[in-house]
């Protein structure tokens, strides 16, 4: 394997980056990661609410600059690229909840595809170079719940509105490419990245299965599991994020990747059942936690969700050397202690997982 990890954060240093949604569960890591690396980060998202948001307790709040709007709004976008002049953009703004959306549909298709649409068009008015990498999810894809992972040829598409606003995102970035960046002398290069079943400190969001259970934990109350059953590649979020900055590097140096798709995926050994990540979670944060006990609750109403979507990752390996670094027991460690560190000790830790993470090969 090429290794690449230093050079990733060292390239990025002094470099100006657009990061929208920078203040959610994957925005606020990968603004940690740039601002430890040396680069100007500006920021947009929506206002922050929650006290425990991640972004809020870490070292990008001082120094990146943020502004606070709705990425559907394409004047500010546009004035904001204009200005700021990225070097590289990572969008990432969306609603990101599957249970979300079937409760808001219209809001979900609205930040998923026409946010991003925002930012797309605003990319057509810029005559200098810019790399664009947009942030999709693994539920783009068609689930025919096969048991091999899905390749980015496959097709797209989507039951629940998550899903289905995610694939209707991935054929307009390819549509924008295909009618207005793919010509040679076009300045701005993109590409989409597909990922999912992140886990990871920081992550604070409704019905998601870690942060409900720290929750609980942390109150003293059992943790209820709806599906415990199911089973998901799961992955820590510095995995695809470090997939993003490696693929954004990789394409300022080549033509030729502009207009991909890329999977960042784990690999065979991360698929576990809900069951098998909650039991491992509970124990590592026995000590530190007033209760870890959870129970199924099979009564529970459950809308539509992929019982098995995994990827298939070759074609990171193959054009970009990228590999996932960590297996499911570093997985668990790094999210457990995460949890562990903000109630009991210090955010910190943030950082010194950072530095872990991009110090070591694949496979720590």
């Amino acid at each position: 394997m090429t290794k690449m990890n230093h050079m990733n954060l060292d390239f990025f240093r002094s470099k100006r980056v657009l990061i929208t949604g920078h203040t959610g569960f994957k925005g606020s890591w990968l603004s940690e990661i740039l601002t430890y690396a040396g680069a100007e980060v500006y920021g947009i998202s929506l206002e922050l609410s929650d006290e425990n948001n991640h972004y809020k307790l870490g070292i990008a709040q001082h120094s990146a600059t943020s502004q606070y709007f709705d990425i559907v709004d394409f004047p500010r976008v546009k004035k904001i690229i204009k200005d700021f002049k990225p070097d590289f953009i990572f969008h990432l703004a969306a609603q990101a909840l599957v249970r979300t959306s079937y409760e808001q549909p219209e809001l979900t298709w609205r930040s998923n595809v026409l946010g991003t649409q925002s930012v797309l068009e605003a990319l057509r008015g810029i005559e200098r170079e810019c790399i664009a990498v947009f942030i999709t999810s693994d539920k783009c894809y068609a689930n025919k719940e096969w048991c091999w992972g899905y390749r980015e040829t496959d097709e797209l598409g989507g039951v629940d509105p998550y899903s289905s606003s995610k694939a209707a995102a991935e054929l307009l970035i390819s549509s924008y490419h295909k009618s207005y960046f793919s010509q040679k002398d076009s300045p701005v290069k993109l590409a989409s990245a597909r990922a999912g079943n992140v886990i990871g400190g920081g992550d604070w969001s409704k019905d998601r299965i870690v942060p409900d259970c720290i929750k609980r934990w942390a109150r003293g109350e059992k943790c209820i599991l709806r599906s415990p059953s199911a089973t998901r590649p799961w992955q820590h979020v510095l995995e695809p994020l470090n997939g993003y900055l490696t693929l954004a590097r990789a394409m300022s140096f080549s033509d030729h990747l502009s207009g991909e798709a890329f999977n960042f995926g784990p690999n065979e050994t991360q698929v576990r059942t809900v069951y098998e990540l909650v039991e491992s979670m509970s124990a590592r944060v026995a000590s530190k936690m007033p209760s870890v006990e959870f129970e199924i609750d099979d009564k529970l109403e459950n809308k539509h969700e992929a019982g098995l979507l995994k990827l298939n990752c070759d074609k990171a390996f193959q054009k970009l050397k990228w590999l996932p670094k960590l297996n499911f027991e570093n997985t668990v460690e790094f999210t457990a202690d995460w949890y562990s560190s903000h109630y009991t000790e210090s955010y910190l830790l943030t950082i010194k997982q950072i530095q872990t993470f991009f110090a070591q090969d694949s496979n720590i």
